[in-house]
């Protein structure tokens, strides 16, 4: 395993290796060697899948303190366009955005820490992705941006979005909770 950084501060690709024959392909989505890197003592507390249709929006997505969570995220099945949004607000990357192409042929696990808003669009239909979290999900604390209001070009005409993801606060009117 390697790793290469994003334009965001404290962002990190993770690259895993895989094993490939003729019956199929074995992956490893976490080992202790991504916590080492991370000098974090990384704690997975849950894991989720979520699957989408091609053209899907989802994010900006984040929970507030104390829900607050690292984040791992890799495509299992399918491909998206993975963006992310640093609004910790004495981040030197604050309100920047940085973005990454995951797809089920890659072996690419993108660690997202706290403070980060995460979204992504899906580009094929049956997208699988899988999030691996260090605190758990709670819906008072779960929240995010306005997937158009930081200056990214989703190259989107018909978005499919949620009701509640479009209700999302702009970046501009947003009082981060992050330092």
């Amino acid at each position: 395993m390697h790793f290469e950084k994003t334009k965001i501060k404290e962002c990190i690709i993770f690259v895993n290796s895989e094993l490939k024959d003729k019956r199929g392909k074995f992956s490893k989505f976490y080992s202790k060697e991504i916590s080492d890197h991370l000098s974090n003592n990384l704690q997975i507390k849950e894991v989720f899948m979520s699957s989408s249709q091609k053209n899907v929006i989802r994010g900006m997505h984040f929970q507030t303190p104390p829900y607050d969570q690292d984040k791992l995220v890799t495509c299992i099945k399918g491909s998206v366009l993975d963006v992310f949004l640093d609004i910790r607000k004495k981040s030197k990357t604050f309100a920047q955005y940085d973005t990454l192409q995951l797809s089920e042929d890659d072996n690419y696990i993108l660690f997202l820490p706290k403070g980060i808003a995460h979204g992504f669009k899906s580009l094929e239909n049956d997208t699988e992705l899988l999030y691996m979290v260090t605190s758990n999900y709670s819906e008072e604390n779960d929240t995010g941006i306005h997937y158009n209001s930081f200056g990214f070009n989703w190259e989107s005409e018909n978005p499919i979005l949620s009701e509640r993801d479009l209700s999302f606060s702009h970046l501009k009117k947003f009082k981060t909770p992050f330092l």
